[in-house]
Parts: structure tokens; C-alpha cells; sequence
């Protein structure tokens, strides 16, 4: 287990990871009924196949927009910073195998805090190296409505699985993030607190945010991806 995740609670067992999901409604844009999200999950629990995994709807089924406001500090909703309305067009990048399928689990997640203070060019091939899958923005969003201690000050992560590529076939220099705002600029006061999905340049160094990853990712049939 990385150190990261040691650090950390616990994920909720799968069946009230689903029921998260259903409180939420984030089955109901996905076309997923709740009886399809509570099956799912009861399959991946049996037997003991689902300790410490994350429930993720694929990105195809609910954008990073949609999921982004259902994000919760105190009655802070989260936000999608202004200057990234492109946000559901950060897609996995190339070498990110995602299970083809609307729901799926992640396993063995890491903050990636030992990579604070690394760039994005910095850190991918880094987890390549080490075989991790680097979070994509909409699993980042997941692993926070189901354990929102992930995301607090001074530890915050990026997403780097997730990338703009531009017409031309070259990836936009930003790379998506959450991390908590500071309630300045345009921000505004009142989100103060509140989680934020943002982006950094992919050549720019934080000292605060970290790179997520996940041993790997499982779809219907439950086997890695």
C-alpha cells in the first residue's frame, strides 16, 4: 500500500459507496437505474474483492461538470474554476487503459504526496515507470464524495490522467486538478473552502498538490485493467 494511502480512512465498503451514488443521483445521467449501481457493487464486494476499491462511473456516462458540484466542505458545493469551460473535453490520455464499461473500480489509491512539488511532465512517467494508473479528473472527483479527508489543505492532487488534445493532436499545456479555493479573485469570497477543480500548467511545480494514482482499474468482469 502506498504511504499516502495509509495516511488515510478508509474507503467505505463498495454497497455504501453505491448508495453515495444514489443519494446523489449521479445514476441518473449515467442512464444507470439504482438497482443496476447497488448490483454492481454487491458482485464486486463477493468475495472480499472490493476492500479498499473506489466506484466510478465512466467519464463518458457523467462529466467532471456534473460531478464537480456535488462535492461538499461544510455547505460549500464544489465548482469548476471560470476560465476552464472546456472541462468535459479532458479526456483520458492515450496510454490510460479505462475499463468499456459505465461502471468500474479503481484499487490500491495513492495521493501521490511524495510527488509534491513535481510537475505533470515530471510525475506521468514516473507512475508509468512505477505501473500506476494516474487518476483521471472525474475519478479524482469520486474518491472525494466518498472520502472527502482525501482533499485538505496543504494536500490537494492532480489528475493527469486527464488531458486536452488540441485539433492539431497537441495536448493543451494545463492539467486538471482539485484542490481547495482561497476565496480570491474569481473565485469569490463565498467559495472559500469550498473544493475546486483547476487546472495547472504541465510544466509548473505546486509543493501542495500531490499526483493520484490507482494500482489499476476493473471492469464488469472485475478482472485489472
Amino acid at each position: 500500500m502506498p504511504a499516502t494511502s495509509a495516511l488515510l480512512p478508509a474507503l467505505p465498503a463498495l454497497s455504501a459507496q453505491a448508495e453515495r451514488l444514489i443519494e446523489l443521483g449521479v445514476h441518473e445521467p449515467a442512464g444507470l437505474s439504482a438497482v443496476e449501481l447497488r448490483t454492481f457493487a454487491a458482485a464486486a464486494e463477493a468475495p472480499a474483492g472490493g476492500d479498499g476499491a473506489l466506484l466510478a462511473v465512466h467519464p463518458d456516462h457523467v462529466p467532471a461538470s456534473a460531478l464537480a458540484p456535488l462535492l461538499r466542505r461544510g455547505d460549500k458545493p464544489g465548482f469548476v474554476v471560470t476560465d476552464m469551460p472546456d472541462v468535459d473535453l479532458f479526456a483520458p490520455l492515450d496510454t490510460v487503459a479505462v475499463p468499456d464499461a459505465p461502471l468500474y473500480l479503481l484499487t490500491d489509491l495513492d495521493r501521490g504526496d511524495h510527488m509534491a512539488n513535481w510537475s505533470p511532465n515530471e510525475a506521468l512517467p514516473a507512475l508509468t515507470a512505477e505501473a500506476r494508473a494516474p487518476l483521471l479528473l472525474t475519478e479524482g472527483i469520486h474518491w472525494v464524495l466518498q472520502q472527502s479527508a482525501v482533499l485538505e489543505r496543504n494536500h490537494c492532487f492532480m489528475t493527469v490522467g486527464s488531458r486536452l488534445r488540441k485539433a492539431d493532436g497537441v495536448l493543451d499545456a494545463r492539467t486538471p486538478a482539485l484542490w481547495i479555493s482561497n476565496g480570491t479573485g474569481r473565485d469569490g469570497r463565498e467559495r472559500r473552502n469550498a473544493a475546486k477543480v483547476g487546472w495547472c500548467w504541465a510544466g509548473n511545480r505546486h509543493t501542495w498538490l500531490g499526483f493520484a494514482s490507482a494500482g489499476g482499474r476493473r471492469g464488469q468482469g472485475l478482472q485489472g485493467a
